[in-house]
């Protein structure tokens, strides 16, 4: 058979995207959703935590504003007491709850009261960094392993493709391209899945240590001025 008939022979493929998915194996179908199902939900965490990000930063803003515009604690704190605070908000009310409870029991046990709010405030900064940070760890893994995944399509395709050619014993173009192409395009899903998944994780994280840095700050000025707040008090106990 001559070149010219193996190109008259071979059957006119469709080398569309849509066509290399339809006549790709089962199991590379399979790994091309999947790889399309993680993408999508890849874009959704990055949006969703793009928008939450935004709006911890401003709620953050709102209360340095707030807490630094000379009003006093209790104001402050009834405030914020009945709003389900989250970021700086959160570390406020909750030193704040800690505070109350020992000034407001009958026993006024505030000799440990610094250790107990510094304790409140790592515990809240430890809840508000997990909130921050749920579901990044999904970014990360399909950074990872997308492209691997990818090119287990890749592999098992052209495995498929090389056995048609071995049973149809045509080694033509015609014949071989198509088949190499539908493996390939399962890598290429890979990679689109995987590439704005890592840089999405990498810049999210940033973020969420920048905050992780700005809670741990204001924890310790907090810290800082209710331990003064607590001096004084014993003194004039004393």
């Amino acid at each position: 058979m001559t070149p010219a008939d193996a190109m008259q022979a071979a059957p006119v493929v469709d080398m569309s995207l849509f066509g290399l998915f339809w006549q790709a194996h089962f199991v590379v179908k399979i790994v091309m959703v999947g790889l399309l199902g993680a993408s999508i939900w890849c874009w959704s965490i990055i949006v969703d935590k793009t928008l939450l990000f935004r709006r911890t930063e401003a709620e953050m803003d709102a209360f340095e504003e707030a807490f630094w515009s000379g009003r006093s604690l209790e104001e402050l704190y009834r405030s914020f007491n009945d709003r389900q605070p989250t970021g700086l908000g959160a570390l406020f009310v909750a030193a704040m709850r800690e505070w109350k409870r020992s000034f407001e029991g009958s026993g006024r046990q505030i000799h440990s009261l610094s250790q107990r709010i510094d304790k409140v405030l790592d515990v809240t900064i430890q809840r508000e960094v997990e909130r921050l940070d749920s579901r990044l760890l999904f970014l990360a893994s399909i950074g990872s392993a997308g492209p691997y995944i990818g090119l287990f399509g890749t592999v098992w395709g052209i495995m498929t493709a090389f056995t048609s050619i071995a049973a149809s014993k045509n080694t033509s173009l015609a014949v071989v391209a198509p088949g190499i192409a539908e493996a390939l395009f399962a890598t290429a899903i890979g990679l689109f899945a995987a590439i704005p998944a890592v840089l999405a994780y990498n810049k999210l994280q940033a973020t969420v240590a920048k905050s992780q840095s700005r809670l741990e700050g204001f924890a310790d000025e907090f810290s800082a001025i209710l331990s003064r707040q607590i001096d004084e008090r014993l003194s004039v106990a004393a």
